[in-house]
């Protein structure tokens, strides 16, 4: 083989690998049937956008119900609709809804372990679950409406951050087989929440977010954007909205007489009529305690018959530790 064969043939190979190469970067895998058209930056946006909604939804059913719900988002995942409806158990309560002016609408489903604790709860019940999964009955499904449009209201404070939108209900049904919000190929963002009442009792909700729902606010959905928004500051309509709903809002106020020890026995025979002697004096502040936080001190006296007392200071720490010093 002569020099000039050797070098043709050695350039030859050399470009055979330069486009073995650059044909082996030049496509990625793509799925048809299921492509990804959210990113992992969209998932993990909507993750963080309704980690802070699960936080404020568990407060406003924690006071509605005037029972204990904890509610935490589990998962965030993207499937086509027909894998979604084909995942989901009925029957279920599926809220249906839209969020003005996005595209489309969005799909809420609360498993029946979690509506049927909450209608008995709303019916006068300590929120028990029925033992067997039915349909709701029109009455139950009157009462289901109102707690869905509880969490559209809170879900659209959430999103009010990141797009200013209006929700808007539409419809309430008992399984996805009769709603048809997108075609059976259409990508989905399912995001999946555990609720918990009482402790005791558990059970999931879901929301639905098919892709041209999202499609146009894609850009808004990203970790950097959230972070860029959270230090905006609250235009005054925003803090005359957050105080009208902490007005609302029920707390737990005390007065703390004075303390004392007895043993157990002569507590056992406390009577009608009997006199415990506390550690304060008659001049002495009483502590007022807000949500078990001590805030105020007060003086006791008499109103129109009632026993009262009247702020008398803001509670200091070190105010107290000095009187019972002295």
């Amino acid at each position: 083989m002569t020099e000039s064969n050797q070098e043709n043939l050695i350039n030859s190979n050399v470009l055979d690998e330069d486009f073995s190469d650059a044909e082996h970067k030049s496509y990625k895998l793509y799925n048809f049937r299921r492509p990804d058209k959210f990113s992992k930056d969209n998932l993990r946006a909507l993750r963080d956008i309704h980690r802070e909604f699960s936080k404020a939804i568990s407060l406003v059913l924690s006071g509605y119900l005037r029972m204990r719900v904890e509610i935490e988002i589990v998962s965030v995942d993207q499937l086509t609709y027909e894998e979604f409806v084909r995942s989901m158990p009925s029957p279920i309560s599926v809220g249906v809804f839209e969020f003005e002016p996005l595209a489309g609408q969005i799909l809420l489903g609360i498993s029946f372990e979690v509506i049927s604790c909450i209608v008995n709860r709303m019916l006068g019940g300590v929120g028990n679950i029925d033992s067997q999964s039915r349909e709701l009955t029109d009455i139950e499904k009157a009462l289901a409406k109102k707690v869905i449009n509880i969490i559209i209201k809170s879900l659209e404070d959430s999103w009010n951050t990141i797009i200013p939108v209006t929700g808007k209900f539409i419809s309430i049904d008992d399984n996805y087989q009769s709603i048809q919000v997108a075609t059976a190929g259409e990508i989905v963002a399912l995001l999946t929440f555990e609720v918990q009442i009482s402790g005791k009792h558990f059970g999931l909700f879901s929301l639905c977010f098919p892709y041209p729902v999202l499609e146009t606010v894609l850009g808004h959905l990203s970790t950097q954007h959230i972070f860029q928004t959270k230090g905006l500051v609250a235009s005054n309509d925003e803090r005359m909205k957050m105080i009208s709903k902490i007005n609302s809002s029920t707390v737990d106020v005390r007065v703390q007489f004075g303390t004392c020890s007895i043993t157990l026995d002569d507590f056992l025979q406390l009577a009608e009529g009997d006199i415990i002697k506390l550690d304060n004096k008659v001049e002495d502040d009483l502590i007022v305690k807000v949500n078990d936080e001590k805030k105020f001190f007060a003086r006791p006296g008499i109103m129109k018959n009632q026993v009262c007392v009247k702020i008398t200071d803001v509670y200091d720490e070190m105010h107290e530790i000095l009187r019972n010093y002295f």
